[in-house]
């Protein structure tokens, strides 16, 4: 197969073009909670994307993939920071200016986080597949070995005991 540049597509880039298609969503989410930004979670997860292509035929292990991209991500990241931790300076001033503080969103991951512990297993596995893993429903229950009405059922229920969670309402109304 001849790809956009004229070169001859390899079945390994084949293959990594279908994992991107497939787990980029899951993977951007994961970038983006690394980020202030969804432009900066884009160029970290292809930064990312580039790492992980180089090692492709190394990742012998289809499931070590998203794994492997994470630590990418996280690694990226943290070179990142240290980077830009360098240009700051103490200063005996503190300026004027407004800052927003960042850290409701920190505390709204503890309170959503301690509310799916507080789930039953079966609910807190499905929940998690779901929306933290983008897993679809016919995958869920492939996974679990139950039928996709059993994780629909099972999700809604999650979703109305996470609704009506107190710490979670609080949380809305303090937001």
């Amino acid at each position: 197969m001849i790809g956009v540049t004229g070169m001859t597509r390899t079945p390994r880039s084949e293959e990594f073009s279908r994992y991107v298609s497939e787990r980029g969503p899951a993977l951007l989410r994961m970038a983006r909670s690394l980020t202030n930004s969804h432009a900066d979670a884009e160029d970290l997860l292809q930064a990312a994307l580039v790492k992980t292509f180089l090692a492709w035929g190394r990742i012998a292990n289809p499931r070590a993939r998203d794994g492997y991209v994470r630590r990418a991500m996280v690694n990226t990241q943290i070179s990142e920071w240290r980077r830009n931790h360098l240009e700051v300076y103490p200063t005996d001033e503190i300026p004027e200016q407004r800052v927003d503080d960042p850290t409701w969103r920190s505390d709204l991951a503890d309170v959503v986080g301690r509310s799916i512990e507080r789930l039953p297993d079966r609910q807190r596995t499905t929940v998690l597949l779901r929306y933290y893993d983008d897993l679809t429903e016919a995958q869920i229950a492939e996974r679990m070995g139950v039928t996709i009405g059993t994780v629909k059922s099972t999700l809604s229920r999650a979703v109305e005991k996470l609704r009506s969670d107190a710490d979670l309402i609080i949380e809305r109304t303090t937001a």
